[in-house]
């Protein structure tokens, strides 16, 4: 058993990869749906059993071959990235269990195991950044999610997602390059790709120019991948002509990588070393998260399809997590790292949601789902849940993570006071388009556009939405897990600073 928990992280990895191929072999209908599902849930059981493990003090560290760093490529998993690894797998699993309906209805019989061998390779892949210790293999890791990604999005019958990919491809492929720019300058003046030892190793260069220019070219480049406004156009298309249960899986977790990525090499590779540079950092981030807050829920104010709304909401969202960290403190990363957790559940919920609603009625524009809670009560009401906790209502996830956020800019005096009028501001903003939602299916007047015989989601399906919206009460009401997690991640990346 102790042999089996040292193995866990690369176990995380080596399970939805291996996977993968033999998925594409399943043809009976069905089956490749199952062995997707079968394998994304043991990816999920694996991270709970590394959570508990950080959280009992278990130091999880794997040399891949036996080759020890810095010398051989090793996988290391802390209560950071076990938090995010939790947020991947449950997030994988829950959409490919809830979403099998919507699947069968999205991608086409033969092409199913195809789709599902790439959803495991995505799931590998955020798997694989997360525990990576090595910067050429997150790099790796990235590409190959990334590249099935695209896949998955484009799998569905909507043509417009055609388009959308296409830009995805184009803003995701200028990320990874700007990123990988940064990795070989650093590599080039400090002879290492592994973090822990790169760390050591910028603070003996003599000429600090080209970690300065890497430093940015790696904040830019993981910027784009974590849709930080104002680099985002990629991803309002993405999520909204995506196949459903795929808007539920991105949306949960995918930004929130390429987010964990962001605070590992500015928090622990660059701040020791870069005199001033959490002050840059901050400059650099903050006013960004202030107008991805403003702009991004604005522009979701004024949306009528309600994917869309929902993945501008996304991008306001984003900003949340990035105010945190650029206040450079204990308060406001674990503020960040909570609204990291508690934002995918919110999303996923209400993603979860839109997938019940797409199954009973074909077009999701505002306008055509008068009186929507009529016909299938318990998929609105749980919407209505998601929405609570996406807005910061005391008694849900939301609440807990803005109420740090607010505490923690308040710890910044005087020019705190602004971001807190943001922070509020913001706030508002949900609760007008999360009403708009609410009006839509409960009080607007049925439509010629109302499908005849509406009624509820599949109950499966329904089942999990209500799981999902539920994990926002329960979150809301017993913080200890998420709360700890995220104070000790935070005091681990404040720890590197000079």
């Amino acid at each position: 058993m102790i042999a089996l928990e040292n193995h866990l992280p690369v176990l995380q990895v080596v399970v939805p990869m291996l996977m993968a191929p033999l998925v594409v072999l399943l043809r009976p209908r069905g089956l490749a749906w199952a062995a997707a599902a079968a394998s994304s849930l043991m990816s999920l059981v694996i991270a709970i059993q590394l959570v508990a493990g950080v959280l009992s003090g278990t130091d999880y560290s794997y040399a891949l071959g036996g080759w020890e760093a810095p010398y051989g490529i090793e996988l290391q998993v802390d209560d950071f990235s076990a938090l995010v690894l939790l947020l991947v797998t449950a997030a994988s699993s829950i959409a490919l269990l809830a979403g099998k309906a919507s699947l069968d209805q999205a991608i086409e019989q033969h092409r199913q195991p195809l789709f599902f061998s790439a959803w495991l390779l995505v799931l590998a892949g955020l798997a694989g950044i997360l525990v990576s210790a090595d910067a050429f293999n997150i790099f790796v890791f990235m590409e190959i999610s990334s590249l099935a990604s695209y896949v998955i999005v484009a799998g569905g019958t909507d043509r417009r997602a055609l388009p959308a990919v296409f830009k995805y491809l184009i803003m995701g492929t200028i990320g990874a390059t700007f990123y990988l720019i940064g990795i070989g300058l650093v590599y080039m003046m400090t002879g290492t790709l592994n973090l822990a030892d790169m760390e050591l190793r910028i603070h003996e260069v003599a000429d600090q120019r080209p970690i300065l220019v890497a430093a940015g070219f790696i904040t830019v480049g993981l910027a784009l991948k974590a849709a930080v406004f104002p680099l985002h156009v990629w991803l309002p298309n993405a999520y909204t002509y995506a196949p459903h249960a795929v808007s539920v899986f991105l949306a949960a977790c995918a930004t929130k990588v390429s987010l964990y990525v962001l605070l590992r090499f500015d928090f622990v590779v660059f701040q020791q070393n870069l005199l001033g540079h959490e002050l840059q950092f901050a400059a650099f981030l903050m006013p960004l998260a202030v107008l991805a807050i403003l702009v991004g829920s604005a522009v979701a104010i004024y949306e009528y399809n309600l994917k869309r709304l929902l993945a501008y909401s996304s991008v306001a969202q984003i900003g949340y997590i990035l105010l945190g960290a650029s206040l450079v403190s204990i308060g406001g990363l674990t503020a960040s790292l909570l609204h990291m957790f508690n934002h995918a559940l919110a999303k996923g919920a209400l993603f979860l949601a839109v997938m019940g609603l797409a199954m009973r009625f074909a077009q999701l524009d505002l306008r055509n789902l008068g009186g929507a809670a009529r016909h299938m009560p318990w998929t609105a009401a749980a919407m209505a849940v998601a929405g609570l906790s996406l807005i910061g209502i005391p008694g849900t996830a939301g609440f807990i993570s803005k109420w740090y956020l607010v505490d923690a800019a308040l710890d910044k005096g005087i020019p705190g006071l602004a971001l807190v009028a943001v922070i509020v501001a913001g706030s508002l903003m949900a609760v007008v388009y999360i009403w708009r939602i609410v009006e839509a299916l409960w009080f607007a007047e049925e439509t010629e556009n109302t499908p005849q015989g509406v009624r509820e989601a599949p109950a499966a399906m329904l089942a999990l939405i209500w799981l999902a919206a539920l994990a926002n009460i329960y979150f809301g009401l017993f913080t200890e897990l998420p709360r700890e997690l995220a104070t000790v991640s935070a005091e681990s990346l404040l720890g590197h600073l000079p």
